[in-house]
């Protein structure tokens, strides 16, 4: 008998409310950029929304944020009433748009793909021009990566990242933010610039102190799999330290797993796991927690997921 491929997490029982995915990243045919772990067959899109549904999660915004997956993600959006799109060029990928392939702190070689081709101002031309669209309900993730930019990577992501707060500005949508490693450059561009009146740091990853100044400026967090992280006190800490009406939650899968499934890959329906491990931190009761979160996705996205 063959070897079984490793599988996705089994389902986990409902939420008591409902809640919505503020970001993720599902594996769509014609864009090879989302990986999964190697083995790993991908749920088809038919069995992820109907996992998710089970397990309480209403909507999803599927973050396409490199090139070739921009016009994917539109259609996408288009097929389902429960996914909504976020439009970007990822950080990372400004740079190699920019032709720039330094090595990075992480020592990680970047190269070049025949959609690197196209020019950045392009690129972020068609970010805009797709963002206009209904199907489209934030401009991300865009923001700071430095924990893979060399100086020069780091001029291109700051240019960029200043035009996609244009884009987002522009057209009234709100804007996810990508910040690794380089906080206080994203908070001073963010200053300098104006933010948009719905900016959300995607996947936060900060602290006491970064929620604190989140907090002060009206800026929403969104909370991934790695809160539940045993060594993750200080992300556990920042999302005490936030206004609560300021958070909100999402998987960033097929990556960033929550425990008790950490290493496999994650799934929207999925998210349930990381509720409960933030109802544990901040010491609230479930359905409450749900509650917020919804109330504080619809503030920031409207409920997109409501058939018009």
């Amino acid at each position: 008998m063959a070897k079984k491929s490793p599988s996705f997490p089994p389902e986990a029982d409902e939420l008591p409310s409902p809640v919505v995915d503020n970001h993720t990243h599902f594996p769509l045919k014609g864009d090879d950029t989302v990986d999964l772990p190697d083995g790993v067959e991908a749920l088809t899109l038919d069995e992820q929304v109907a996992r998710a549904e089970r397990a309480g999660v209403v909507g999803m915004i599927h973050s396409g944020c490199e090139l070739p997956g921009l016009q994917l993600a539109v259609d996408l959006a288009r097929e389902w009433r429960q996914i909504a799109a976020a439009l970007a060029i990822h950080p990372n990928e400004t740079q190699k748009h920019a032709g720039v392939t330094d090595v990075g702190p992480d020592g990680w070689q970047q190269e070049l793909q025949p959609h690197h081709e196209v020019s950045l101002d392009d690129a972020i031309q068609l970010v805009a021009e797709l963002s206009a669209l209904p199907e489209v309900v934030a401009v991300g993730e865009t923001g700071l990566d430095y924990f893979r930019a060399a100086e020069r990577g780091r001029e291109v992501q700051r240019r960029a990242f200043r035009e996609h707060i244009a884009i987002a500005k522009e057209l009234g949508k709100p804007l996810q933010i990508h910040d690794r490693e380089a906080h206080a450059d994203v908070v001073a561009i963010l200053k300098a610039d104006g933010a948009p009146e719905r900016t959300v740091f995607h996947c936060f990853s900060g602290d006491r102190e970064l929620a604190e100044v989140l907090s002060v400026n009206g800026w929403y967090a969104s909370f991934a799999g790695p809160v539940s992280y045993k060594a993750n006190e200080g992300l556990r800490a920042g999302l005490r330290a936030m206004d609560p009406s300021l958070v909100v939650v999402e998987t960033d899968a097929p990556y960033l797993t929550p425990v008790p499934h950490r290493g496999r890959a994650n799934a929207p329906y999925v998210i349930t796991h990381t509720v409960h491990s933030m109802a544990a931190t901040l010491g609230t009761e479930l359905t409450q927690l749900c509650h917020q979160l919804m109330g504080n996705t619809i503030q920031i996205y409207g409920a997109f997921w409501v058939s018009s």
